[in-house]
């Protein structure tokens, strides 16, 4: 490509970009929803973040995990066990990188 298409593709893609996030703020008024999309949007972000960290613990390489001895695995047990009893983010992280350190490093998995 030259410097001239990578200009005006650079500039396309900014404008593609702004009109996409802008087409919710230009509206003076809310936008017509039904209210199953508006309570189906209400769980986006969970889907979005499961779908981006649930291949991350079952998986590598593009593999499924051939062995129980996967310390991602534990770790994310051991993080979902702690979020279920105490409902606290910060001790959920720490309590599930604390496990999966531990197993990795102290046992060798």
């Amino acid at each position: 490509m030259s410097p001239l298409e990578i200009f005006f593709t650079i500039l396309g893609m900014g404008a593609v970009t702004l009109l996409c996030r802008a087409f919710f703020l230009i509206p003076e008024q809310d936008l017509p929803m039904p209210r199953w999309l508006r309570e189906g949007l209400r769980y986006a972000p969970v889907a979005a973040l499961i779908a981006v960290v649930a291949p991350e613990i079952v998986m590598t390489q593009g593999h499924l995990v051939h062995t129980w001895k996967d310390a991602r695995i534990f770790g994310a047990i051991a993080g979902l066990a702690f979020y279920t009893r105490k409902q606290d983010l910060l001790g959920t992280i720490l309590c599930g990188t604390g496990v999966m350190l531990v197993l990795k490093f102290g046992l060798g998995w």
